[in-house]
């Protein structure tokens, strides 16, 4: 792996300096002894945005950029006197909300506020650039949630947004929201760059445990050839083994099908299936946890159950997509059940299922296009499973890789 560990302006500015501490929930884990955590706009609001004075404002969000009470920040913002916000930009899916995986709303001008909302959709470098000038904007904030894997591509938004405010000259501030399935650890393989695409720009883990303001400040010290003038604003009373539940913050799905924590839980293990001819469950209750295929029966349940992976069991369970692979037609597969998510390891979990979907049903094959390469970040998961090798010689295969991002990423972590 191939890390700078440069420094130059990776502090990331710091609003938040030492995030307050945090009460230790009861034993009987009550909603009044759990802490109280504050995201990056909650704080930033209390101070009167003073971070913002005298600049123009326009935000790059999504539907989960909202207060404690679920309102919007943008008609937050908008109705206040004290911020001067003149634009929106929205990602995948949409400001707000309205488009499936893979697309976006363009441009238009948001009946709620007025405000013009551009479009950042594959975009990046100039053509990104001259939509910040377009603008006229002096500062780009960016608060959106995001699930915690390399793939999923609001974090390579922040990226590409960040990596085009340096190149306009515009200043770039992260308001920081939590890891839903904590920031405990990095794990799985690293991205190779000769793989890099927009489910993954540069060589960070899998499931890389860490929140967009640290990611931000990894981007800007390590990857951003010219880093951008960032600023983060922590969150407070955030601890890195908390899973979302314990915040106390309204879930908003990121995106169609990520509906809740608990499919956060599982994506960055199950989203692998995006790769293979199986279901992973897109147009069902329980995308990413529903995974099948025709003529899939109760073989690939008890074998999944027969490695033991620690935390999940699995149900034999059949279901009919309404939309995606298999729409309209009754395919069979496992369910995951994850029952102590303390203990859980969603990447060799995914590892495990997808070994023993091959050996316990004939009909399994790759994505004709490799798209298992792009989400894994190299071809060395593909062609050690095709070459019969376990759960336990493929995890092992990215270790060194994975040891080495870990030192780096420490460098930037915010929370203990």
């Amino acid at each position: 792996m191939n890390l700078s560990r440069r420094s130059l302006l990776a502090a990331g500015g710091a609003l938040g300096a030492v995030a307050a501490t945090a009460p230790t929930a009861s034993a009987a884990g009550e909603e009044s002894d759990r802490p109280r955590v504050r995201t990056g706009f909650e704080r930033l609001a209390a101070d009167g945005y003073a971070l913002l004075a005298g600049e123009r404002v326009g935000v790059v969000t999504n539907p989960t950029g909202v207060t404690r009470d679920a309102r919007h920040i943008v008609d937050a913002m908008h109705a206040d006197d004290r911020v001067d916000l003149v634009a929106v930009f929205g990602p995948e899916h949409g400001f707000r909300g309205t488009a499936q995986a893979g697309g976006s709303e363009g441009r238009y001008d948001d009946p709620a506020t007025g405000l013009p909302v551009y479009d950042t959709y594959l975009k990046s470098g100039q053509p990104l650039a001259d939509v910040f000038t377009a603008s006229g904007v002096d500062t780009v904030v960016l608060d959106i949630q995001d699930v915690g894997a390399r793939f999923y591509t609001y974090i390579w938004t922040l990226y590409d947004c960040m990596a085009a405010a340096a190149l306009a000259g515009k200043r770039f501030v992260v308001l920081d929201r939590p890891n839903p399935v904590t920031g405990r650890a990095a794990l799985g393989p690293v991205l190779d760059r000769a793989f890099a695409t927009f489910v993954g720009r540069e060589p960070i883990a899998q499931a890389h445990g860490m929140t967009v303001a640290e990611l931000a400040r990894l981007f800007n010290g390590e990857f951003l050839t010219s880093p951008v003038a960032l600023e983060t604003v922590r969150m407070s009373g955030w601890r890195r083994s908390a899973f979302f539940d314990a915040t106390g913050l309204p879930w908003v799905p990121p995106s169609p099908n990520m509906p809740t924590p608990d499919t956060a839980l599982v994506y960055s293990g199950t989203c692998l299936f995006e790769g293979t001819n199986l279901s992973e469950g897109r147009g069902t209750t329980r995308p990413f946890e529903l995974l099948g295929a025709e003529g899939i029966d109760r073989r690939w349940a008890e074998a999944a159950n027969a490695l033991g992976l620690p935390g999940v069991r699995f149900r034999e369970a059949y279901f009919a997509p309404t939309f995606s692979k298999f729409q309209g037609r009754t395919v069979g597969g496992v369910q995951l059940h994850v029952h102590d998510r303390v203990s859980f390891d969603p990447v060799r979990t995914g590892i495990g299922l997808l070994v023993t979907a091959r050996s316990s049903w004939p009909g399994f094959a790759w994505r004709a296009d490799h798209w298992i390469d792009k989400l894994t970040g190299s071809t060395r998961v593909r062609t050690l499973i095709d070459a019969g090798a376990g759960v336990d010689e493929t995890v092992g295969a990215w270790q060194a890789d994975l040891a080495a991002f870990r030192a780096v990423r420490e460098e930037y972590l915010l929370y203990r």
